[in-house]
């Protein structure tokens, strides 16, 4: 293995590895938006809403990320859709992930007894307020740990991205490929840095989770 030439790249990957992070935040927020709405959808007592939730999932579950991520950056120019290589990324891979995260919230939701809600009512309040007093609070902590699981796959999908030129770890290790022609020590040093993502992600995961408990 040529150290010297990982001491010589390492720079560029750890700009790489930035853009990655950056990359996953962006695209959690987004997922976390259109998971909430999804699940809003899924739960909701108008037929419409519900089927339009479920559409939502069914596609983008039933379908592979990287051809949607396709979709949204060859093919949206032809439907007036022009993109630069990283909002196509955050947005395709956030709207992706987001069909995941709709059926963890909904899960964790649907886990919290009915008869509590039921409770809530029989005291005064509202369908509104008894969701947001009483079953929420109680959804988020069971689904921090499961929605942890949808943010390390995201990490590791970001790498899809390459294929459409964003400037991430994968990219930057197949373009010094191309230059170095060492791909055991490229891929090797973006696979180091994508576990150091994945493990401190993981921490933070737990930490929230833990303090979830507590409370």
């Amino acid at each position: 293995m040529d150290t010297e030439l990982l001491l010589r790249v390492y720079p560029f990957f750890l700009e790489a590895a930035w853009v990655t992070i950056l990359l996953s935040l962006y695209t959690t927020l987004l997922g976390l938006f259109c998971g909430s709405l999804g699940a809003a959808c899924r739960l909701s007592r108008l037929r419409f809403l519900r089927t339009l939730g479920v559409a939502y999932v069914s596609f983008f579950r039933g379908t592979p990320a990287i051809i949607q991520l396709f979709l949204l950056y060859f093919g949206g120019p032809q439907v007036g859709i022009q993109l630069d290589a990283f909002e196509a990324g955050v947005i395709g891979l956030g709207v992706n992930i987001g069909a995941y995260m709709t059926e963890t919230i909904r899960g964790a939701i649907i886990s919290v007894d009915k008869g509590q809600a039921e409770a809530a009512r029989t005291l005064g309040m509202s369908r509104i307020q008894s969701f947001r007093k009483v079953v929420l609070p109680q959804a988020l902590r069971l689904m921090i740990r499961p929605l942890g699981v949808n943010i390390n796959a995201l990490i590791k999908g970001t790498a899809l991205v390459a294929t459409i030129s964003v400037v991430e770890l994968t990219y930057t290790a197949q373009r010094f490929i191309g230059s170095t022609y060492r791909p055991f020590e490229m891929f090797l040093l973006a696979g180091v840095l994508y576990m150091i993502i994945i493990y401190l992600t993981g921490r933070g995961i737990a930490w929230l989770d833990r303090r979830a408990r507590i409370v």
